[in-house]
């Protein structure tokens, strides 16, 4: 769970594609300790579970996981997943997309053993147990490959692949917006080749080079930052964009659901910093 807590505008300046030391120029991806030019393949094509523009969500990651709330579609932390907390969502016709951070490094995860030290960067601001992941790394990749294989068990009909922004982020590789595009295609393209849908997680300076690898949107604090008409293009398509605003204090959830409710084809909620089993939802 990496939730963003609004940055003041200094600090979002430096972090600005193109603000750090990048390793390779754009159009060229790191492999094997060279940059080469990048050319995409097409998006693998899959008959996935479709979640449609305006669907009801709750996105619960911390806690035990309250499946009582009536709603179209539950994302829940694919780790923490227990066989009785599926059963009854399955019950209830809910949807079920399964989060697990695709960019960062977190320590307290039974495969933390398997990452690399040369592929675990700085520390993602706000949260100093997580490092950031040179997402150009194989062994990386092999391991996302493994965790996709593990949403697929369940199976979850969808995932929500989290911290997919190194690059205007200071991860400590210099990571550029075509590796990260790279990245990020090859995971929701891993997603489909198991016959799951895929959330692109906020990045949406990158929308228009990702909807078509991706099915629906998980974005935080649109609102917050002036960015929500950057995904329209999802609701145009009638896919879901899945929108959550924050607040510090849950006695302010209902305000702040009067002043973000209403976007046109989003499916908004409130929630505090924690994600947990609280839920604000739209009139």
């Amino acid at each position: 769970m990496r939730p963003r807590r609004p940055l003041p505008a200094l600090l979002l300046l430096l972090l600005l594609p193109g603000c750090g030391s990048d390793r390779c120029e754009l159009g060229r991806v790191w492999d094997g300790g060279t940059c080469v030019p990048y050319t995409a393949s097409d998006p693998v094509q899959a008959d996935v579970v479709a979640i449609p523009s305006g669907v009801t969500w709750q996105w619960q990651i911390t806690g035990v996981v309250d499946t009582s709330w009536d709603v179209d579609v539950y994302d829940v932390d694919v780790f923490d997943l227990d066989q009785s907390t599926y059963d009854a969502l399955r019950a209830d016709g809910r949807t079920i997309v399964c989060y697990f951070s695709a960019g960062s490094f977190e320590p307290w995860r039974d495969d933390a053993g398997e990452f690399p030290d040369s592929a675990i960067g700085k520390t993602l601001q706000g949260w100093p147990d997580e490092r950031w992941l040179d997402v150009m790394d194989p062994t990386v990749r092999q391991i996302m490959q493994e965790r996709l294989d593990y949403a697929a068990s369940w199976p979850c009909d969808g995932v929500e692949p989290d911290n997919i922004t190194a690059y205007n982020n200071r991860s400590g590789f210099g990571i550029n917006a075509t590796e990260q595009l790279s990245y990020n295609r090859f995971l929701a393209d891993e997603a489909h080749r198991r016959g799951m849908g895929v959330a692109m997680k906020n990045d949406v300076e990158q929308v228009g080079d990702l909807i078509d690898w991706f099915d629906y949107t998980v974005n935080e604090s649109c609102a917050v930052y002036d960015e929500c008409d950057t995904l329209r293009p999802f609701v145009d398509a009638d896919e879901a964009v899945l929108h959550t605003e924050y607040v510090d204090h849950w006695k302010n959830a209902p305000a702040k659901a009067d002043e973000v409710c209403g976007i046109p084809g989003f499916s908004t909620i409130i929630k505090t910093w924690d994600l947990g089993p609280e839920l604000q939802q739209c009139p």
